[in-house]
C-alpha cells in the first residue's frame, strides 16, 4: 500500500536521526544534577561563602583564647655637656646613651558579661544561616536545571514530531505530483502540498534552533563547555507520594525560607543577650616577663643598668555609664526580635499558601496531561482513518492535512503537558523542602 511506503520512509528517517543522536553523549537528569552540584558557578560561590562562615565560627575567632604579645624597644641618644657634682663640674665630650627593653605578655579575659559567649553563638548561627542560603541556591539551581532539561526533552520530542510531519507532507507532495501527471488532480493540490512541506520544514528548522539554544543554556548551568553535544531522556515519572496535608506539614518543618527566618530569629535572641553584657564588669588576667637596660657612658656614677623579671596581675573594668549606648542597643535588639517574629509568622502563612497553590497546580497539570493523552489517542485514530480515506480518494488533501495537523498539535500539546506536570511536581517538592532528598 502507498502509505505503508510512507511509514517505511518515516521509520527510516527516524532511524537515521536516532543513529545521529546515539553518536552524542546520553545525559540523564541525575547525571546532569550531579555534574551541576560540582561545577555550577553559583554553587561554587555559595560554597566559598560557607567556608568563610565556617572560619568565622571557629574558636580562633571566639575571643575565648588568650592573646600573647612580645614588644621590644631600643633608643640611642647623642648629647654633650657637663655634670655638676659635689667635687665640681665635669665636662664631657659628645657621646651616646642607650636604652633598651623587651616585654613578653599573656592576657586573658576571665569575664566580660557573657558578651563573647553570645557573640560566639551568633557566629555559629550565622554559619547555619549561610548553609541554609547555600542550600537555597542549590534548590534554585536544581529547579533551573530541571526546567532546562525538560525543555530540551520536550523540544527533542517536538523535533521528532515535526520530522514526522515533514515526512508525511513530503510523501503527500510526491503523491500529488504523480496524480497531477496522470491527470487525477489539479495543480492546486500540488501547490498546497508544496506549501505544507515548506511550513513543516520551517517549523522543524525553528524547533531545532530552539533545541540547540536550550542545550547551550543547560551546559552553562552545568558549568561545562557550552558546545558539548548530548541527548536527553524523554521518559517522565512522577514520584510525589504525600497528601496535601503531609506536604503542608513538611513545608512547616523543612521549607528553606522558613528555616532561614527561624535562624535569623535565633540570632536576634543572641543579639539581645550580647547587648546586656555592656552593663557588666570585665575582668582580665595578665602575666609576662620584662627586661629593661641602659648604658650612659657620660655619667660619673651609674654608667649602665639592667633589670628583668616576671609580672602578673588582674584588671577590672566597669563602665558605670556609657551615655545610654548599651540601653539603646538593647532596645533596638528587642525591636529586631519582634520584627523577626512577625516575619516568621508571615513567612509560615505565605509558604502554606504557596504549597496549597502549587499542589493544586500540580493536580491540575496531571489532569491536563491525562486529558491531552486521551485527546492524542483520538487524533491518532482519526489520522489513521483519514489516511485510509485519502488513499481511497474519499477525502481531499486539505481534509487529510487537517487530520495531520490535529494529530501533530495533539502530540505537541501532550508533550508540553507532560513536562509541565513534572516541573509542577518539582516546585511542590521545593516548597515542601524535599527537593534535594
Amino acid at each position: 500500500m502507498y502509505y505503508k511506503v510512507i511509514r517505511i520512509t518515516v521509520f527510516t528517517l527516524f532511524m537515521g536521526l536516532s543513529a545521529k543522536m546515539s553518536a552524542q553523549d546520553f545525559l540523564t537528569r541525575s547525571e546532569a544534577l550531579e555534574h551541576t552540584l560540582q561545577h555550577n558557578y553559583d554553587i561554587k560561590v555559595a560554597v566559598k561563602s560557607v567556608e568563610i562562615a565556617e572560619n568565622n565560627k571557629s574558636i580562633l575567632n571566639s575571643g575565648y583564647l588568650p592573646t600573647a604579645t612580645v614588644n621590644g624597644n631600643a633608643n640611642i641618644t647623642g648629647y654633650q655637656g657637663e655634670n655638676e657634682t659635689a667635687n665640681g663640674t665635669i665636662a664631657f665630650d659628645q657621646t651616646e646613651a642607650y636604652s633598651y627593653g623587651a616585654v613578653a605578655s599573656l592576657n586573658y579575659t576571665l569575664f566580660d558579661g557573657l558578651g563573647r559567649y553570645y557573640n560566639y553563638k551568633q557566629f555559629q548561627e550565622q554559619y547555619h544561616l549561610t548553609n541554609l542560603q547555600a542550600r537555597q541556591i542549590m534548590e534554585n539551581t536544581v529547579l533551573e536545571l530541571s526546567n532546562s532539561y525538560f525543555q530540551i526533552s520536550q523540544l527533542t520530542e517536538s523535533v521528532n514530531i515535526f520530522q514526522n510531519a515533514l515526512s508525511i507532507s513530503s510523501s503527500r507532495l510526491q503523491r500529488a505530483k504523480y496524480s497531477f501527471e496522470y491527470g487525477q488532480s489539479t495543480q492546486i493540490d500540488v501547490l498546497n502540498a508544496q506549501v505544507d512541506v515548506n511550513n513543516d520544514s520551517i517549523n522543524l528548522l525553528n524547533t531545532k534552533q530552539l533545541l540547540e539554544n536550550e542545550k547551550r543554556n543547560l551546559n552553562l548551568i552545568m558549568g561545562r563547555d557550552i558546545e558539548t553535544s548530548f541527548t536527553v531522556d524523554t521518559n517522565v515519572t512522577f514520584s510525589i507520594a504525600f497528601t496535601k496535608e503531609e506536604l503542608v506539614q513538611k513545608a512547616a518543618e523543612r521549607n528553606i525560607t522558613i528555616e532561614q527566618t527561624r535562624s535569623q530569629l535565633k540570632n536576634s535572641e543572641y543579639a539581645i543577650s550580647a547587648s546586656r553584657s555592656g552593663w557588666f564588669p570585665s575582668l582580665s588576667a595578665n602575666a609576662g616577663f620584662n627586661y629593661n637596660g641602659s648604658q650612659n657612658p657620660a655619667s660619673p656614677f651609674l654608667k649602665g643598668s639592667s633589670n628583668y623579671g616576671p609580672q602578673a596581675g588582674l584588671s577590672l573594668t566597669w563602665n558605670l555609664f556609657d551615655g545610654g549606648r548599651t540601653s539603646t542597643q538593647l532596645q533596638n535588639a528587642k525591636i529586631q526580635l519582634q520584627s523577626q517574629k512577625i516575619s516568621l509568622e508571615q513567612t509560615e502563612s505565605s509558604v502554606k499558601r504557596d504549597v496549597l497553590n502549587a499542589f493544586s497546580t500540580y493536580q491540575n497539570a496531571l489532569f491536563v496531561m491525562n486529558a491531552e493523552r486521551a485527546n492524542l489517542k483520538t487524533t491518532v485514530r482519526n489520522f489513521e482513518r483519514s489516511e485510509e480515506l485519502y488513499q481511497q480518494g474519499q477525502i481531499t488533501s486539505i481534509e487529510f492535512r487537517q487530520a495531520q495537523l490535529n494529530m501533530r498539535n495533539a502530540q505537541n500539546s501532550y508533550s508540553i503537558a507532560k513536562y509541565s506536570a513534572k516541573f509542577a511536581e518539582l516546585q511542590v517538592k521545593q516548597l515542601a523542602g524535599i527537593l534535594l532528598d
